[in-house]
């Protein structure tokens, strides 16, 4: 029985993206409405709500929410050493990268007329870290550099509690390395709530970052439409792979690598792309091999069942018109010449080039963000970066013949719009202006 669900386009012109099973997890009403019900519950009833909703999907009962700091720096010592070295240096290479996203506060100017761009940090950042399935102590890293980077004050961090109530010892240490600041044992939409709102444990925060599953990704969305805290555009939900192949592609790899984000587990999407039947047929069968010895052969069978396609396409060029329209968190370009395809790439999360680039090193130490955008929302949104934990204030300065040459021009559009008073700001400044155009 094939591993993945074939789809032929061969021959289709026209838009494809209607053609191509799309991600469920934005509109879902029915996690829609469970997760409003779940803010307001925590919104209204605080700490208690927290535990009651801990207990009735983590199946456990916790009493302090908030990890002890002390309990966070011995983890430190509790993880082997190899890890430990592994942590601080994917932490290294992300947080060096991310330096490379700051720039010195521009200035514009212009006839009289100056403008600053001052960049200033948020003060407190909420960070979320999946817990259930996989401990992710490398999106700890992933969430915490860039925040740090950026100068926030404040880390506050949430990561889902285990069976005996306590967090993954990695995850600790990675919030030790990276130093964030608070650390609580709370998960899915009822943690969103409470970095959002604030309980009596959990301070509010300003923004709020992370991946999740399709709970805490609605959670993050719906807390931001209220205008209560801040969260990137980009839906960042289950995870999501399209490997584009040709008959150079090594089937053992590609395969591999579409099985390492279907192992995240349901709702993901896990694509390949191809105008090779040869190909199809040889990674489709090493697909069913892998996934056959994997220790998480349930979470991928979930994933693929009901998210793995293998799209077959006449050439390049629809490989990436098909490419563009999944809209993928993770595009692997794994064909003879990959450089030669990204010209063409218009939407994705990120981009991985051969087989030497797999999305797994991205995942935890190349430097850029892990935290991707989901359910094509890499249409308008990116990679979680330092400018999220940003606001960008301008600082106008003009002497007086600056506002004379603006003068007309302000005086004009303010009348138009039947905003007097606008137009008079100006009047009583330079008295006498015309209300022509500049």
């Amino acid at each position: 029985m094939p591993a993945l669900t074939s789809l032929d386009l061969r021959g289709v012109t026209g838009a494809l993206r209607d053609r191509l099973p799309a991600p469920v997890v934005v509109d879902d009403e029915a996690a829609v409405a469970s997760v409003r019900t779940i803010l307001d519950q925590v919104r209204r009833g605080g700490d208690g709500a927290l535990r009651l909703a801990t207990e009735r999907f983590d199946h456990v009962r916790i009493d302090e929410i908030r990890v002890p700091p002390d309990e966070v720096k011995a983890a430190l010592d509790e993880v082997p050493a190899s890890l430990r070295q592994a942590l601080e240096a994917a932490h290294d290479n992300i947080t060096d990268y991310h330096r490379s996203q700051l720039h010195p506060d521009g200035t514009y100017a212009r006839h009289g007329v100056s403008v600053r761009e001052l960049r200033r940090p948020v003060e407190r950042a909420g960070l979320y870290v999946p817990g259930g399935r996989a401990p992710l102590a490398s999106t700890v890293l992933m969430t915490a550099a860039p925040a740090r980077v950026a100068g926030v004050g404040e880390l506050a961090m949430c990561s889902p509690p285990g069976p005996d109530g306590r967090l993954a010892i990695p995850i600790l240490a990675a919030a030790a390395i990276a130093g964030v600041d608070e650390v609580y044992r709370i998960g899915g939409a009822q943690a969103v709530a409470a970095l959002a709102y604030g309980t009596e444990s959990v301070p509010a925060v300003d923004v709020i970052v992370g991946p999740g599953n399709r709970y805490v990704a609605i959670a993050e969305r719906l807390v931001a439409g209220e205008g209560t805290v801040g969260v990137p555009s980009a839906f960042t939900g289950p995870s999501e792979v399209a490997v584009v192949a040709d008959d150079s592609t090594d089937p053992t790899l590609a395969a591999v690598d579409l099985i390492v984000q279907a192992e995240h587990g349901p709702d993901g999407l896990a694509y390949l792309i191809t105008w090779s039947e040869a190909a199809a047929a040889g990674i489709d069968a090493e697909i069913a091999r892998l996934t056959d010895a994997s220790p998480r052969r349930a979470e991928i069978e979930a994933t693929l069942a009901r998210g793995g396609y293998c799209v077959l396409v006449d050439g390049p060029d629809q490989a990436m018109a098909v490419a563009n329209a999944v809209v993928a968190e993770h595009l692997e370009l794994m064909t003879a010449d990959p450089e030669a395809l990204v010209p063409d790439v218009r939407s994705a999360g990120a981009v991985f080039l051969g087989p030497w680039a797999p999305a797994s090193a991205g995942d935890y130490a190349a430097g850029p963000n892990h935290v991707l955008p989901t359910a094509r929302s890499a249409r308008f949104g990116s990679a979680l970066r330092v400018a999220d934990f940003c606001r960008y204030i301008h600082v106008v300065d003009m002497d007086r013949s600056g506002l004379e040459r603006l003068a007309p021009t302000v005086i004009a559009m303010a009348e138009s719009e039947g905003l007097a008073a606008h137009a008079e700001s100006i009047r009583l400044r330079l008295p006498g202006p015309s209300s022509g155009r500049s």
